[in-house]
């Protein structure tokens, strides 16, 4: 079954977060995904995660496809005018790729090219409408397209937002399943009380929501997410049994592997594990998990 297949059948999906090589050898990158090859319904391909500067998510799916292997497309605000995204999304249908998600893209000032300009010609609603008009046959000038693509469509959504931009939130999910978005991909879920407070204000039958399990690597990781980084809070349990822990990369694997389960057995549409340079340790969180 496709991605959407299983969206759509209320099936348990597995994608998981590979980010394409900061160079032109994609070996490594095709050997990883080979490790979990069938255990895996798609793989997302991030564009230039957190402002970092590595190959087009656009070329690591294409990669994918040539593999025979499903892929989902990242199409980004951040760095690529109008004419560019509808460039890139035509491209992309024309490639085979089946799933597209759109996102904001972190800003440019926390990545590797600080001094770059941000684009932003279109906003997130903007973009999900551009992709709609596209499968629709017609380009944002209204011209007629010779062959209009098809897509599993997904989007984000952030299970931090508390109080008045809670209720925008859940507005803007309305506004995307209204523009024909599928699918959700949360940021990192670690925090299980807090994001089950989330499901039940925002319903589990409104949305297909793809909460992300990170794989931790150390304590020190643990802590500067916790410290540093907005919209995700992980407990203190969980830093504390990673410093106690003999063998700390397979506490982390063990830490995600049990995270999937809850989450599973929580009645979430599926996960998406993001390994963050560790791709090569995805079986092994398969295997704590028993996927």
């Amino acid at each position: 079954m496709t991605l959407q297949e299983k969206i759509a059948a209320r099936k348990f999906v597995v994608l998981g977060e590979f980010e394409p090589p900061k160079g032109a050898d994609f070996s490594p990158f095709i050997k990883n995904v080979n490790l979990a090859r069938g255990r895996v319904d798609a793989f997302v391909v991030p564009e230039m995660a957190n402002a970092v500067l590595k190959a087009s998510s656009l070329g690591g799916c294409a990669f994918l496809e040539r593999e025979g292997i499903e892929a989902v497309f990242q199409v980004c605000c951040r760095d690529r005018n109008r004419l560019a995204l509808q460039a890139d999304i035509l491209s992309a249908g024309a490639l085979g790729i089946k799933n597209i998600m759109a996102v904001l893209g972190v800003d440019i000032s926390y990545g590797d090219h600080p001094h770059a300009r941000s684009v932003n010609d279109l906003n997130l609603i903007e973009l999900l409408d551009t992709i709609s008009r596209l499968q629709n046959g017609k380009d944002l000038s209204g011209i007629e397209l010779r062959h209009s693509p098809r897509f599993c469509v997904g989007s984000t959504v952030d299970i931090s937002a508390t109080g008045g931009l809670l209720d925008i939130e859940l507005e803007n999910i309305e506004k995307k399943v209204a523009l024909g978005v599928e699918y959700f991909i949360t940021n990192p879920v670690f925090d299980l009380h807090r994001f089950q407070q989330f499901i039940k204000r925002l319903g589990k039958e409104k949305a297909a929501v793809i909460p992300t399990v990170l794989l931790l690597k150390s304590a020190g990781m643990a802590r500067y997410i916790d410290r540093n980084v907005k919209g995700i809070s992980i407990p203190s349990e969980i830093i504390r049994r990673i410093q106690k822990a003999p063998d700390k990369p397979r506490e982390c694997t063990q830490i995600a592997g049990e995270t999937i389960t809850y989450l599973k057995e929580l009645g979430m549409a599926g996960v998406l594990i993001s390994t963050v340079g560790w791709e090569d340790r995805l079986p092994q969180i398969l295997n704590a998990a028993k996927l």
